[in-house]
This record gives structure tokens, C-alpha cells and sequence, in this order.
């Protein structure tokens, strides 16, 4: 399948493409990987009759790469051009590896290439506001993919120093930024009126969940389209990107087969309907990954896009289903939910927020980056916009949960991009 195909491709062609390639996976990794040999035994590329019929594979989970990483590999040791290790949270936690070859990140430098033709030209020149300092790292992926299109990449690595950043988009002429939702949001309001209307060109937002309030907030400051990008380590970074509709992430399906799962079942979900974000690697030579369970929350957007292509589009991820944290009577909590609240107060660059689990009633504690001295006001209405949402106001009113005044930090709480954003939870003991 050509690489740009799409516009010109039906889904009738695209499915029997995956197919194709997913008989081919199943076959290469049986012979080839000793953890898919006994996890795939007994099956066979042949017997896949139909696309339907790939919900009959198990899946591959996060536990089972942390368990024994390298019998996942399809090659030698010898032919791996890059390894990456994500540590877990907590301190006992394996860590994960992942193992690409050079073909492997060739792929995800063109996926880069031809997915940031919408954002830039020609001659234009893009701040990477991701790690690029070591070679095949994601900013650096990007980099080489924008240099085959003419276009400069200038790695400045997620952001310590927001003067710096604000300063490098005058000083290098940026026509675009590509950046961690937070980070950039706090150069726009920390600085971001500095920077002249009509200078940047376009901005895309990654690595983390990218609130509504972000995007229409750079949007609205910059005049210029903001993008979203959905991509995880495990894919190989770069999955899926929205196209100039701005209406949903168009996927990668020359290189995955992707599935939305019902997360407590594993059956498929309804076109439409949220799920589990799974997906099985079609063209990975390295360490190839048979329905791979993400963790991601979305679903699949069934109306067509205004652009035309065939590609199937995900919704923005609506945040992790581990990351779903209990509250009062059977409620659920979720970073996105407390984003959507929390970001579209002026003044707010940055949040932390923890679940203090007590004898008889929880507590909800914020707190609050601004970059400027503590402001009250902000408080106040940091903790009314907390109390808006539903699963947090039935948790009060039930007597549940109680929500104290947010307190603030001198400190930007600082991130790559690899470890998401969570609630933390803290059991605070029951005096016993």
C-alpha cells in the first residue's frame, strides 16, 4: 500500500491490505519471536478467513513485554538500532523495553514526514519542544522527517526555561511549534502575547491528553490551527495525526491494524462506541506486537472526514483506564475530566492533583502553578471549577468528598512527555 495512499483508497481495499498483513504478523512472529511462538501456538495466518476473525488472537499486554522483553524480538540483538526503556510508576515496577531496527524507525520517520506536510511548507522551519538530543530519539525522529521536506527542525527539548522558548520562536523565525499541551500552554500564557500575530503558522500538541481548553486557547491567541497527535512508545511514537479538518486522528494503517475493546471484556466495541485503543504492528521487523492493549480510552470517529480519505480517525484519547480513579459511591475520576475544568481558567498554567483517602470522607488536593504569587482568587475558582465536575459535586454532596482550598507551587512540575499525567492516591491510614 503507497505510502500517501489513502484519498484513493476505499475501506474494502484497505481491509483486504490488512488482512493480508495481519497473516503475515501472526506467520512471522510464531517462527520468529519465542514469546509469540507459545502465545500464537496453534494458530496460523491462514486461519484468519476474515478481519472479524482476529479477535480470536489473545492479546499482548504491557505485563507481558515487562516479564521478558526480549523474547519478543523477530532479529538478532545485532540488528537493533535503538532500545527504550519506560520505567513504571512506583518503586517495585519492572520497567519496559522496546527494541526498533532501522528499518522499524524508518518507518516512523516517514509516518512524520508525510503527516507534518499539513502543518508545514517548504523553507518553513518548526520548534521541537521534544527530547532530540540522542539519535532516533522522538524530536529527532521528527527532525529527519521534516528535513525531507524541506523544512528545518530545530530541537529545543521539552521546556525548563520558558523565556528561552519564548525567545527561540523570534530568534529562529518559527513557523511552527510541536510540543507537550501543558508546556505550550505555558508559554502562551506566561509570554505567548510576545509573539506577534501571524508568526506561527500552526502548533501540534502531543505525548499527553490534549484538553479542549488548550487548543482553543493557543488557537485563539496565535490565530493559527492547532493540531493533536496520538502516539506512545509502543507504537513506534508516531500513530496517529489530524489532518487540516481538524476532525479527529487520522491512524497510521500502513503500519497497524487498530481495534477499540471493550477494557473489562476485551470484545470488540461497536463502531462509535469507547473502548480500549488495541493494535497489532503490520510491518515491524524488530519486536512486532499481536493486539497490543494500550490502556488509552477512545473510540473510532464513523462519520466521514471532510478531507475524504478512507483512513479511519480516532477521537481525542479521553484519558487511561488504569488512570480511572474511584470516588464516593461508584463514581469515576479522570485527569481529562479534571483538565476540561481546571485549564480554562486564565492565570492556571499547571496542575497536580491527589486523592487523600481518610477514615470516612476523601479530599481532593490541587495544586496550582501560575507562575506568579499565590492568588486567591485563582484558588477560589480553581476549587469551583473542580466542584463542576459531576463525579466530584455527587461525591460532595454525598458527604464522600470534600474538596479544601488549592495551595500553590513556586515550581512548574517538569516532564519529557513519557510519563503521563495522573491522580495520585494516597491512603492517609485509618488511626488504627
Amino acid at each position: 500500500m503507497g505510502r500517501k495512499a489513502g484519498p484513493y483508497l476505499s475501506r474494502d481495499d484497505l481491509d483486504r491490505y490488512h488482512l493480508e498483513k495481519l497473516r503475515e504478523a501472526v506467520d512471522y512472529t510464531r517462527l520468529n519471536s519465542p514469546f509469540y511462538a507459545k502465545l500464537l501456538e496453534g494458530f496460523s495466518g491462514k486461519d484468519l478467513n476474515s478481519i472479524e476473525d482476529v479477535a480470536s488472537l489473545p492479546f499482548t499486554t504491557a505485563e507481558d513485554i515487562k516479564d521478558s522483553p526480549l523474547s519478543f524480538l523477530c532479529v538478532s540483538q545485532d540488528e537493533i538500532a535503538r532500545v527504550v526503556t519506560l520505567n513504571t510508576s512506583g518503586t517495585t515496577g519492572a520497567s519496559k523495553r522496546l527494541f526498533f531496527t532501522a528499518e522499524d524507525l524508518e518507518l516512523t520517520i516517514d509516518f512524520f514526514h508525510h503527516g507534518m506536510s499539513t502543518l508545514v511548507s517548504p523553507g518553513q522551519r518548526v520548534l521541537i519542544l521534544l527530547p532530540g538530543e540522542k539519535r532516533d530519539s522522538v524530536g529527532d525522529l521528527l527532525k529527519r522527517g521534516l528535513a525531507r521536506m524541506d523544512v528545518e527542525g530545530i530541537v529545543h527539548g521539552p521546556i525548563r526555561d520558558v523565556d528561552k522558548a519564548l525567545s527561540d520562536v523570534m530568534r529562529f523565525d518559527i513557523d511552527c511549534l510541536v510540543g507537550i499541551p501543558t508546556q505550550v500552554l505555558w508559554m502562551a500564557r506566561y509570554g505567548g502575547r510576545d509573539i506577534p500575530a501571524g508568526r506561527l503558522k500552526s502548533v501540534l500538541l502531543s505525548t499527553d491528553y490534549v484538553p479542549r481548553a488548550v487548543i482553543d486557547e493557543l488557537a485563539g491567541l496565535w490565530g493559527c490551527p492547532v493540531f493533536s497527535h496520538y502516539g506512545t512508545t509502543e507504537t513506534g511514537l508516531g500513530f496517529a495525526v489530524e489532518c487540516a479538518a481538524l476532525s479527529g486522528h487520522h491512524i497510521r494503517e500502513a503500519d497497524f491494524y487498530v481495534e477499540i475493546v471493550d477494557p473489562v471484556t476485551g470484545l470488540s466495541c461497536p463502531d462509535g462506541e469507547q473502548g480500549e485503543i488495541v493494535f497489532t504492528t503490520l510491518t515491524r521487523k524488530g519486536m512486532p506486537l499481536i493486539r497490543y492493549r494500550t490502556g488509552d480510552i477512545s473510540r473510532f470517529i464513523t462519520e466521514p472526514c471532510p478531507c475524504g480519505t478512507a483512513l479511519m480517525r480516532l477521537d481525542r484519547v479521553s484519558g487511561r483506564f488504569e488512570g480511572r480513579v474511584p470516588v464516593g459511591k461508584g463514581r469515576i475520576l479522570t485527569i481529562p475530566d479534571l483538565d476540561e475544568a481546571l485549564f480554562p481558567i486564565p492565570g492556571l498554567i499547571n496542575y497536580s492533583v491527589e486523592i487523600a483517602r481518610g477514615e470516612g470522607k476523601d479530599q481532593l488536593l490541587l495544586v496550582l502553578y501560575t507562575g506568579i504569587e499565590d492568588n486567591g482568587d485563582l484558588a477560589n475558582a480553581a476549587r469551583g471549577a473542580a466542584m463542576t465536575v459531576p463525579a466530584v459535586h455527587e461525591a460532595v454532596t454525598e458527604g464522600a468528598l470534600e474538596v479544601p482550598l488549592p495551595t500553590f507551587t513556586e515550581t512548574n512540575p517538569f516532564t519529557t512527555g513519557v510519563g503521563k499525567r495522573r491522580i495520585t492516591v494516597k491512603e492517609t491510614g485509618t488511626g488504627l
